[in-house]
């Protein structure tokens, strides 16, 4: 699905070189490889405040305390999304509260988040899935207008521009009061471990996320907060910082390869290709919309297992996300989850698989993918 190594051989002299200074120098935590890091992607997104931390789902859960969510409020997200999202939830003893998606972005429904709060509401999760950001137009009018704080897990979409309806354009992970983003490996832009980030415009805000990312502590042995040990290390800093100039390109190699997926693709009846908020299909030359953390299909004549299963015998690799809602998980059940509430989520698990994406793609192996797809859903 990925092609890390390939990726690797392009920075290899830049990465070995600064992973050689930190062991050298032995600043392992929170050294000047960290600090150089944050102050690069606080340029890159155009917001005040970056926190670096352990990984993405730590982001999450700290960007929840810091804004003073506390047990019993309730919080809504998507229904179909990886569960780190409402994970972070339930270990703060917060109320989760799902909701169904769009059919064709795959994105939190608006309409759902308006129908769904309630007074014990306090904020909304939207997750920016495969590659885009949410509807956040009418997301961030919801929250005003209900005084809800909006946390976007922004794990699969940094890179991405949102444009407005006035048309202003803003980073993915910039719109709400709180974003943040994992480093996992596959991610668009990843480190080579675990790791994550905070961002805020908010001076207060990003002044208690400093603090709790480090076990509550500004001055050493002074606890001011409740806190957790979540760090970025100096080695995934070092990484970051040598990927974090090549980003841009990267998404754009992953658009390239997804308008050839697409085109491939777009006169067949049993696929529906990927489309973007904006309606378009999201590979358009001016938007930068969609940075295709996944290029996710949608098999319509019911053949989408039996299209894994011909694909794995192929050795193509291919991954269905997600093939089980959040609200039939065993974590996550709860009589307060009434199937006719998520027609669309239950569709999408029962169609969905996502292709190769990755910065590597080359055209053969493109024509070869799509060559085994069309063949076996028309066959």
């Amino acid at each position: 699905m990925v092609d890390l190594q390939g990726q690797y051989q392009s920075l290899k002299e830049q990465v070995n070189t600064s992973i050689t200074q930190i062991l050298e120098s032995s600043t392992y935590i929170n050294g000047p490889h960290v600090h150089a890091f944050q102050k690069e992607l606080e340029m890159y997104l155009g917001v005040k405040h970056v926190i670096p931390c352990a990984n993405g789902t730590d982001a999450l859960q700290i960007a929840m305390m810091g804004l003073g969510l506390k047990p019993g409020d309730e919080v809504i997200t998507a229904d179909f999304t990886f569960a780190a999202t409402v994970e972070v939830i339930g270990l703060l003893q917060l109320t989760p509260v799902l909701v169904d998606v769009d059919l064709d972005t795959f994105n939190i429904d608006p309409a759902a988040i308006e129908k769904a709060i309630t007074p014990k509401t306090k904020a909304i999760v939207p997750v920016h899935l495969f590659g885009q950001c949410a509807n956040m137009d009418v997301i961030l009018e919801i929250a005003k207008k209900h005084n809800l704080f909006v946390i976007e897990d922004n794990a699969q979409a940094i890179g991405a521009d949102y444009k407005f309806k006035d048309g202003r354009k803003q980073k993915a992970g910039t719109l709400g009061h709180v974003g943040s983003t994992s480093f996992f490996p596959s991610k668009n832009l990843g480190c080579y471990g675990d790791g994550g980030a905070i961002f805020t415009n908010d001076d207060e805000l990003a002044h208690t996320l400093r603090g709790i990312v480090n076990h509550g502590m500004y001055e050493r042995y002074h606890h001011d907060v409740v806190g957790v040990n979540s760090r970025l290390d100096s080695i995934q800093a070092a990484v970051l910082s040598a990927k974090l100039p090549k980003l841009d390109a990267y998404c754009d190699s992953r658009r390239t390869a997804a308008k050839k997926y697409s085109q491939a693709f777009k006169e067949q009846e049993n696929i529906v290709i990927p489309i973007t908020v904006d309606g378009c299909d999201g590979i358009c030359e001016e938007c930068n919309c969609h940075v295709f953390h996944q290029y996710t299909l949608r098999i319509t004549n019911g053949k989408r297992d039996a299209l894994v299963k011909h694909l794995n015998e192929k050795e193509i690799p291919c991954g269905v996300y997600y093939p089980i809602p959040l609200h039939k998980q065993k974590a996550y059940v709860d009589e307060r989850y009434l199937e006719e509430n998520f027609p669309v989520t239950n569709q999408l698990v029962e169609e969905v698989i996502s292709l190769p994406m990755h910065t590597e793609l080359e055209d053969e192996q493109i024509a070869y993918i799509t060559k085994a797809v069309i063949d076996f859903v028309n066959g």
